[in-house]
């Protein structure tokens, strides 16, 4: 008896890596729109709330929503191997990055301290290589170097050539949140993307509820001062920058890769200036749109990069 057995080609390989790569840079570019938000959205919240607060009751507000995702889909329990890689998506993205960005909005303009998040891409490739394996080409390196140094230059000519105090604040941040994408990204190749950011909400509650509940009740009289834009606001980074933005995020990197879907954020600060012109009456040059132009050509050069996992 005669059994056809069939293989996929390398023509076929090559077309589904090609398409994974095609998806993983378009969800990756949805989830930095939603967290493009970010800033202006805490910087209207810290207005009238205590920064602390907004960054750890989003916090908290998120795992309660992903308590209820994991327990609809009857998740299982991630094996102990990821429980380290999911402490540090909790450490940088649920908190580290959150809590300190809070804080830095108190003086920091939104357009500036978005504009100083443009170098996280390259933060992110950094802790790809270091963590994840991936190694890529110096094509690649080139074109995150020069956006960065684009993004890094607009923040300097933004503000006349020297940097706030607040940004040092910023600058740690980006480094939490590097490492936070980074294993993140790589852990959804195994979990998903969806499950990754939920156990890691679930991992923060421990410390984040005690001390949500202690700020909430210290400062429960400004809090019922508050206005709908603060708490709307609040609403906005607790569910979208917090819970649905990192479905996207984490599911793009486990498609197109940590490094490459990660040069997309180079495009975020830009998004940003939009939103804080929109949202805060920040305002909005010629000159902006002529640097985000630059770094979406810096973006699609790095797009055509190798970078091999």
């Amino acid at each position: 008896m005669q059994h056809n057995l069939t293989c996929p080609s390398a023509p076929n390989i090559a077309a589904r890596v090609l398409s994974d790569d095609r998806r993983g840079m378009l969800l990756g570019l949805a989830g930095v729109a939603i967290f493009s938000l970010t800033l202006p959205c805490t910087r209207l919240a810290v207005r009238q709330l205590d920064p602390a607060f907004v960054a750890l009751g989003r916090a908290l507000v998120a795992a309660l929503l992903a308590a209820a995702w994991l327990g609809w889909r009857r998740a299982p329990r991630p094996p102990r191997s990821a429980l380290l890689p999911l402490l540090a998506v909790a450490a940088g993205c649920v908190v580290g990055f959150p809590w300190l960005t809070s804080i830095a909005m108190q003086t920091l303009p939104a357009a500036h301290g978005a504009v100083l998040v443009g170098i996280l891409p390259l933060a992110t490739a950094l802790c790809a290589v270091l963590r994840g394996g991936e190694r890529p080409s110096p094509a690649f390196w080139g074109a995150a170097l020069a956006g960065s140094l684009l993004v890094v230059g607009f923040a300097l000519r933004q503000g006349g050539g020297s940097l706030h105090a607040a940004d040092a604040l910023m600058l740690v941040a980006v480094a939490l949140g590097a490492l936070g994408y980074a294993e993140g990204g790589r852990l959804a190749q195994a979990l998903g993307g969806q499950q990754v950011i939920c156990w890691a909400l679930l991992l923060s509650v421990p410390l984040v509820l005690p001390l949500a509940a202690v700020l909430g009740w210290q400062h429960r009289a400004s809090f019922a001062g508050a206005g709908a834009v603060a708490w709307a606001a609040f609403a906005y980074v607790s569910v979208g920058s917090m819970f649905i933005g990192f479905f996207f995020w984490y599911r793009g990197m486990a498609l197109g890769g940590v490094a490459r879907v990660g040069q997309m954020q180079l495009l975020q600060p830009f998004l940003t200036l939009a939103g804080a012109a929109l949202l805060l009456g920040e305002r909005l040059d010629l000159d902006h749109a002529l640097f985000a132009l630059a770094v979406i050509g810096v973006v699609l050069v790095g797009r055509r990069t190798r970078v091999r996992r």
